[in-house]
């Protein structure tokens, strides 16, 4: 008889029906989590862990918590189910210190595998039945024999139908038996330093010893992760190396001109800012940058710079925006400059009629059409630039890789220059980290002006004074802003929802003019209500976070934030730089009856200050992993493992980037690092699955 070949490092990658042919049954289940391969099951990773390592006489058993005994079966029985009732089995226990009882819904081989006199470890959670503790639907297993399931820190994994906890983690430790072995470590010792082996890592990540243990375990699989993302980004920062951009070098002269052409001189910051990219265009190396500031801080005014040195130096540019009321605005606020300066400026969107669209596509294939403002309508394959040098991306993190890339790629002659603003502050470690292939500039000072916003926290009790103070403001015409977390209302969540808001404040309110609008809206009558807003037809505009950048409306004194617990700091003063743009007082009310004091806390930061980039610092500290940048946007990498709002893994994201840098250097393609090589491929594969989800 043959014998079976030794399991080898290329078996990773093969169907585990074919290469572990005794799982060939489980194969199924597992497939039913997208586990094709043993790797794939390597990195199929726990969400949480039950410590049930703490063995507890009976008598000692706490209720409403997760614990583990070591106890005799006594009896079993099986009371049949009836009516909507499923069939329970019981188990009386026992030990030295009291009895117990355990009970399963619906499980009757449960029945099949305990008999009296039997000793087990039974671990789950303890409730109290009268005047004895209850196991609910625990695990067990016979004293002696090691298990995976009891008496240990175990395992919990994300589900599909049909597959049980029990079954996946058996399978699991079959795949990880045979596959750990063969597992090679991408990284030299002196590489991961004081972290652990891979191999171990991952063993420990699914089956830890002690629960102190997954600390590390999951550190060494961030850290790949982290390191992954910075060889790709090192890659790219070498690449532009041999990538040529037109030189768009104007002399001080021009560029003096164009900036005195500004309406109002420039802060320091955006001087700074404006001599920095001054500097990136004019050499044929392809700009990156990113320009962060704060609201309000002035960023579309160096862009205007941009764009119009841009066009004196011979050539074309484009500015994209992701919604059509920003991209307007950015066009009526551009244009008196650019036309002044005798630059055509167009706007284009896919809410143009036909004829007009056909029009400006020819201006710009026909260089006339010196400067496109618009939204993704730019990078539709009926747009063709001759002479495209520079592309500006405002709010670049709502857009994800594949559509900034496709605006570049409009340039045909030659790489063009990147600037990407954004108006969410970054903190330093975690913008090198998601944009380390860019260069950054930072604005901090906001343009003189700004009419300061009083911020107030007021419970949900005082919204008949709220709503008496938007009557009088709407009475001095002047306009509000009401944001709510929700489209409609939940049954599971108890809070706010702009289709019920606007249908209460119009009943509250009747002498005032309200609007509506929220991402499930379509485009054109959001837009349409939005612009009504922007042009005073309406006095109060209840919305969702669809408003948090985009709007510009002066006389909009109040914003009213409900349940503003649910918000992320950022995303609150990113809602809150939508009023104080006039010369009218402004206010910003934060509406909360979260009873939980970390809730509270957050919101005195909002608070308490004015400078984006503290509260960024502090969203950071105070949520660890939470999302500082808002649900996941299109250009965050998927990371399975590492959080970039974690502290401790930001700084293994440094780590990963001094290292990357080392070995790109020594070796651009990692042609010697073949394992290195192929954690970048697995890694660039989450991601292309990431975008397509």
């Amino acid at each position: 008889m043959q014998s079976r070949r030794p399991f080898s490092a290329d078996d990773l990658d093969r169907p585990i029906r074919t290469v572990l042919p005794q799982l060939s049954r489980g194969a199924a289940a597992l497939a039913k989590l997208g586990v094709t391969t043993p790797r794939d099951a390597l990195w199929y990773l726990p969400f949480r862990y039950d410590d049930f390592s703490d063995l507890r006489p009976i008598a000692q058993l706490v209720p409403d918590e997760k614990q583990s005994a070591r106890v005799r079966v006594d009896a079993v029985r099986v009371e049949p189910g009836f009516g909507r009732r499923p069939q329970r089995v019981i188990a009386q226990l026992s030990d030295e210190s009291g009895s117990a009882e355990a009970v399963w819904f619906g499980r009757r081989f449960v029945e099949r595998r305990l008999d009296t006199g039997d000793e087990i470890v039974v671990s789950g959670k303890v409730t109290h039945r009268g005047w004895r503790p209850q196991f609910t639907s625990p695990e067990f297993s016979p004293v002696g024999r090691e298990s995976i399931h009891t008496g240990r820190v175990v395992p919990v994994y994300h589900l599909a139908a049909g597959v049980t906890q029990r079954r996946l983690r058996e399978l699991l430790a079959r795949v990880l038996e045979v596959a750990l072995p063969v597992v090679v470590d991408p990284l030299e010792a002196g590489e991961r330093a004081e972290l652990p082996d891979l191999a171990d890592a991952l063993q420990t990540a699914h089956f830890p010893e002690e629960a102190g243990d997954v600390t590390a375990a999951l550190d060494r699989l961030a850290f790949d992760e982290l390191l992954a993302l910075q060889l790709t980004l090192a890659q790219a920062r070498a690449a532009r190396d041999d990538l040529r951009a037109p030189a768009l070098a104007i002399d001080e002269t021009e560029r003096r001109e164009i900036v005195t052409a500004l309406p109002f001189a420039l802060t320091d910051d955006q001087e700074a800012a404006v001599e920095a990219v001054a500097a990136d265009l004019a050499g044929e190396r392809p700009m990156r940058r990113l320009l962060q500031g704060d609201v309000g801080s002035g960023k579309t005014a160096v862009a205007a710079v941009a764009l119009a040195s841009a066009v004196r130096a011979g050539w074309q540019a484009a500015l994209m925006a992701p919604t059509e009321i920003l991209a307007r605005q950015h066009h009526a606020g551009l244009l008196p400059l650019l036309e002044g300066l005798g630059v055509r400026a167009e706007f284009l969107s896919g809410s143009l009629s036909p004829a007009r669209k056909r029009e400006i596509h020819d201006a710009i294939a026909g260089g006339a059409a010196e400067i496109i403002i618009g939204t993704h309508a730019v990078i539709s394959e009926a747009v063709t630039f001759p002479r495209l040098a520079l592309a500006i991306v405002d709010e670049q993190h709502r857009f994800g890789v594949g559509q900034r890339a496709a605006l570049q790629a409009k340039g045909t002659a030659g790489e063009p220059h990147l600037l990407a603003l954004t108006a969410t502050p970054i903190p330093r470690t975690l913008a090198l980290t998601v944009y380390g292939d860019l260069s950054i500039s930072t604005i901090r000072q906001l343009p003189p002006g700004r009419t300061p916003v009083r911020t107030e926290i007021r419970d949900r009790g005082a919204m008949p004074r709220i709503e008496a103070f938007l009557a009088s403001e709407a009475a001095e015409g002047r306009q509000a802003f009401v944001v709510v977390p929700l489209v409609a209302e939940s049954d599971a969540l108890q809070v706010a929802s702009a289709e019920a808001e606007f249908e209460r404040l119009g009943a509250a309110l009747p002498g005032v003019r309200i609007g509506l609008v929220h991402g499930q809206q379509k485009a054109d009558r959001r837009d349409a209500t939005m612009t009504a807003f922007a042009a005073g037809q309406l006095d109060v505009l209840v919305a969702t976070t669809v408003i948090e950048v985009g709007i510009d409306v002066p006389n909009a004194s109040v914003i009213v934030i409900e349940d503003a617990e649910r918000f992320g700091l950022a995303q609150l003063h990113q809602l809150r730089g939508r009023v104080g743009r006039g010369a009218h007082r402004s206010f910003c009310i934060l509406v909360s009856d979260a009873p939980d004091e970390l809730a509270r806390r957050r919101l005195e930061v909002v608070r308490g200050s004015t400078d984006g980039f503290a509260i960024a610092e502090a969203d950071l500290e105070l949520r660890g992993a939470g999302n500082l940048l808002g649900t996941r946007q299109s250009g965050l990498p998927p990371l399975r493992v590492a959080s970039l709002f974690e502290p401790r893994h930001l700084r293994l994201a440094e780590r990963a980037r001094e290292l990357a840098d080392g070995l790109v250097a020594d070796d651009p393609r990692l042609g010697d690092r073949a394992e290195l090589a192929r954690l970048q491929t697995d890694f660039a594969a989450t991601e292309t699955e990431g975008d397509a989800a």
